[in-house]
């Protein structure tokens, strides 16, 4: 239990730090993963987010060699309340109430998970067969990996609304999920005895593999995902996801059999119905952004007539205009030799 609680708040510590740290990066992108990576790298906040990550998995390895899979999850979702409190006070991050009742129903399905516990009575897996591991999570592998890509191309669209970023959350979950098998895996090597042979035995098991794969693919998707939708809210999704995915798929694999008892079997089974029930319910798009008021002109200055043409006003002296006769100055009758002034010829 110590454990898990450590888990949680090292994920949700590790996911907000990587969240700010992102928020002053430009814009990074899957299709430019080498980017990518030198940015993220560059930052010494988001490592020390990786960090704390990276250190939630290790306490997870110690939860999984304790407790049923289903349990375990259980406790992880509990991170929820965690991640949404440290977004709204270090990233200013709002949730809707929508949302917020949401997430209450996942923690209240995945509280009926835990209470489908008994102790005693579950059995804690040590190994499962290699083909049944990779017939689980290779066409989970490849179905967040389309996921996330189809999402990409439908936000590419100009007209399209601002995603919430639950598919990108389904698609990181995913990957997660299939990470979260690998680590139970890991964790039932650790009891070999000798080193040099648990080693070994690990590298032959499809553990390691799977772990390489989810942590480059999965670091490139969430690290985009992340810097364009709100961690409070894909965050939960990507959790939520995992979890479900953990606790059924892991239960069949690692042979972690369904509880006898009818009401504890049918607390399992609700609980991860109404998960799977509010998960699809959850808006798929942001509100569009409501347009502010129209900035206000001052309006434009009438041009004014020219001087010559433009009517006098009462208080304007009225000066005499000479006549125009059409003819050049000097040139008019006050020119012109008249009768009487001695002038050489006449009229």
């Amino acid at each position: 239990m110590a454990a898990a609680l450590l888990a949680n708040v090292l994920y949700s510590t590790g996911f907000v730090l990587e969240k700010r740290a992102l928020a002053a990066m430009p814009q990074v992108t899957v299709r430019q993963p080498a980017r990518l990576l030198r940015l993220v790298l560059g930052s010494p906040l988001w490592i020390g987010g990786s960090l704390a990550l990276a250190s939630g998995f290790g306490a997870q390895l110690v939860v999984y060699r304790t407790l049923p899979i289903a349990a375990a999850q259980g406790i992880f979702v509990s991170g929820l309340v965690i991640l949404v409190l440290l977004s709204s006070v270090l990233l200013g991050e709002e949730t809707s109430g929508r949302e917020r009742y949401a997430i209450g129903a996942i923690l209240v399905a995945l509280l009926m998970v835990v209470l489908s516990l008994k102790e005693g009575s579950d059995t804690v897996s040590r190994s499962a067969p290699a083909p049944l591991i990779l017939l689980v999570c290779v066409p989970s592998l490849a179905m967040g990996v389309w996921l996330y890509a189809s999402a990409e191309r439908r936000a590419r669209h100009r007209h399209r609304m601002p995603t919430t970023g639950v598919e990108y959350g389904v698609a990181v979950g995913l990957l997660y999920g299939v990470s979260s098998l690998a680590i139970k895996g890991v964790s039932s090597y650790l009891t070999s005895s000798g080193l040099g042979g648990a080693v070994v035995d690990l590298l032959s098991s499809p553990y390691p593999y799977l772990l390489l794969f989810t942590g480059a693919f999965g670091l490139v998707m969430s690290q985009a995902a992340l810097q364009r939708c709100r961690a409070s809210l894909i965050v939960p999704v990507c959790t939520t996801v995992t979890c479900l995915f953990t606790a059924v798929l892991g239960t069949l694999a690692f042979g972690e059999a369904l509880p006898e008892d009818p009401l504890r079997l049918a607390l399992r089974i609700g609980g991860t119905a109404l998960a799977v029930s509010v998960l699809l319910a959850m808006p798929k798009h942001d509100p569009p952004a409501q347009p502010g008021p129209a900035p206000q002109h001052d309006p434009p200055e009438e041009p004014q007539p020219p001087p010559h043409t433009r009517e006098l006003t009462t208080d304007e002296p009225r000066r005499p205009v000479a006549e125009d006769t059409g003819v050049p100055a000097g040139q008019g009758a006050a020119a012109s030799p008249r009768k009487g002034d001695g002038g050489s010829g006449e009229y």
